[in-house]
């Protein structure tokens, strides 16, 4: 009996081993796809009467937070930021307020997308802690949307405000003071709602705020503003367009470039020529004879003058009402010298002007030293422009498809402000074949007034090329390079054949600007016609509208 015993027994236990032995895979259960629960907070959210000066928030597990700068939103907005520890993940978060609230105030502290759980990440979407230090607790509130008056779309973090207009209001507050409300429309919204507002009436404005201040640096920022004071509580959805402003004209300390230019910096914009400063270098009170030109790619002017011994020279530039004088040392230092050479990169697009450009101004051009022949050698008629301000050398004449031309100059063809001049110059250009571009027509449709600028853009907002109409409907973009465009169309209001930002302090907006929805497609050796509503505003998510399509045919 106690053989079979064992038997047994050894047979048990072989089959236990057995079992234990077995392979499987260890789960954990399923994913956490739950948010943190706010399990305890002191003083009790929603508090009236508030006269703490530390929050605690207590959660139901391990929270981590991120990008509390650009996420958390204090509204009304603290002078001093509030310590918020511990910046590891803890299931306890504590506020420190350092700075003295007002009284009869509702606060929130929104805390945007910045709280999630440590282990999966699960955000706590738009956590708001709100207490008041008056009696109740303002439940008023106001929305919108915010878009950009010039380019397709709209930056993120863009900050919503709205400062009391009372005896004490004047249009300085948004550069000077903190607003009395504040929210953001935070990286994925282009919505902004202002909630647990007070009755009253305020000065709305949207901006975008770089220094993360609370006030407007118009150097830096944009700003986008409603011109009426608005009256809480009402049900508009107000439209807020952000816009960089010109800065008003004005010029930095020249400093020397060589020995016969200076730069002059400057803010401003002097794109047109009746904006362009009017310039006076002198030698104690005798006036130099000197060119102004712009520097390429910087906002600095270029002051030509000829080399002079002396100590110092003076300078004065104006502008409208705005005068500035400077007095500088001058310095023995190596002088520019005449250089051309081409300005374009492989061949001439049909539209494109052959362009030289010129290392110091040109004030002599003698035709009769130029010369352009084809690939035959024979000669071809051509005209000249010389753009001072730019320093380019520009020539206009008739080309054929896939014909190559040679642009020679003899000494003395050209003479600079130096009464320097060119020693023999050979300059060799193709054109491309008119099958390598495309054309493209934009019909217009619901125009409201005239005059419109059209551009085509890349997808950097930059324009590539441009038309002008006072009355047309129909704009032919010819022979442009095959490309998927973005067209821009642009109420010339003020008709300076440009477009202008808005103004704050003049309460002006700025000039209207209407983008067609999709991006047209322009292929080479192709004719593109493409309807352009004006009347059907752009919206990053447009909903599904019955739009003429674009009609193609192959030239032949």
């Amino acid at each position: 009996m106690g053989k079979t015993f064992l038997k047994y027994s050894a047979a048990l236990l072989l089959l236990i081993l057995a079992s234990c032995a077995k392979r499987g895979s260890i789960t954990g259960g399923a994913k956490d796809t739950i948010a943190p629960v706010l399990t305890a907070s002191f003083p009790k959210n929603f508090s009236t009467e508030f006269k703490a000066n530390t929050i605690k928030l207590t959660f139901n597990e391990f929270i981590k937070l991120k990008d509390l700068k650009k996420q958390l939103i204090i509204s009304p907005p603290l002078k001093n930021e509030p310590l918020i520890l511990p910046v590891t993940p803890s299931k306890t978060i504590t506020i420190k307020i350092n700075d003295t609230l007002q009284d009869n105030t509702t606060y929130s502290f929104n805390f945007g997308q910045s709280m999630a759980d440590n282990n999966e990440g699960n955000p706590y979407n738009q956590f708001k802690y709100i207490f008041s230090t008056g009696k109740t607790i303002d439940s008023l509130a106001i929305g919108g949307r915010v878009k950009d008056a010039y380019l397709k779309d709209v930056e993120s973090f863009v900050s919503v405000m709205l400062y009391d207009v009372n005896k004490n209001y004047n249009d300085s507050i948004v550069y000077k003071q903190m607003p009395r409300y504040v929210t953001n429309t935070l990286d994925s919204l282009k919505t902004f709602r202002l909630e647990n507002l007070k009755a009253g009436k305020y000065l709305l404005v949207a901006m975008k705020d770089y220094n993360s201040n609370n006030k407007f640096d118009p150097k830096k920022d944009k700003i986008g503003l409603y011109k009426q004071f608005i009256s809480v509580p009402n049900d508009t959805v107000y439209e807020l367009e952000l816009f960089k402003e010109n800065s008003p004209f004005k010029v930095f300390k020249p400093t020397q470039a060589s020995g016969n230019r200076l730069l002059l910096g400057y803010e401003g914009n002097i794109k047109l020529k009746e904006n362009r400063p009017k310039i006076i270098l002198k030698n104690k009170s005798e006036v130099l004879p000197s060119v102004i030109t712009q520097l390429p790619k910087k906002d600095s002017l270029q002051v030509w003058y000829k080399p002079i011994k002396t100590d110092s020279l003076s300078i004065e530039i104006a502008q409208n009402k705005y005068q500035k004088n400077f007095t500088f040392r001058v310095k023995d230092q190596k002088k520019d010298t005449l250089n051309i050479k081409i300005a374009q990169q492989g061949s001439l697009s049909p539209k494109e002007l052959f362009t030289l450009e010129s290392a110091t101004p040109i004030v002599k051009l003698d035709k009769t030293k130029m010369s352009l022949v084809n690939q035959k050698s024979k000669p071809i008629p051509f005209t000249t422009d010389y753009d001072e301000f730019q320093q380019l050398l520009r020539l206009n004449f008739k080309r054929e498809p896939e014909e190559a031309y040679e642009f020679k100059l003899i000494p003395g063809a050209l003479t600079d402000f130096f009464e320097k001049s060119n020693d023999s110059l050979d300059f060799k250009i193709s054109a491309n074949s008119l099958e390598s571009f495309g054309n493209l027509i934009v019909n217009l449709q619901n125009v409201k007034r005239f005059p419109v600028i059209v551009e085509l853009t890349n997808e950097k907002g930059d324009a590539i090329v441009t038309a002008y109409t006072d009355k047309n409907t129909s704009l032919n973009f010819n022979l442009i390079q095959p490309a998927k465009y973005t067209l821009r169309a642009i109420y010339d209001d003020n008709k300076n054949s440009i477009y202008d930002p808005g103004n704050f302090l003049a309460k002006q907006y700025a000039e209207e600007v209407i983008y067609f929805s999709k991006e047209v497609d322009v292929r080479a050796n192709w004719d593109v016609v493409q309807a352009f509503d004006l009347s059907i505003p752009y919206t990053p998510e447009p909903k599904k509208k019955k739009v003429k399509k674009k009609e193609e045919t192959k030239r032949k």
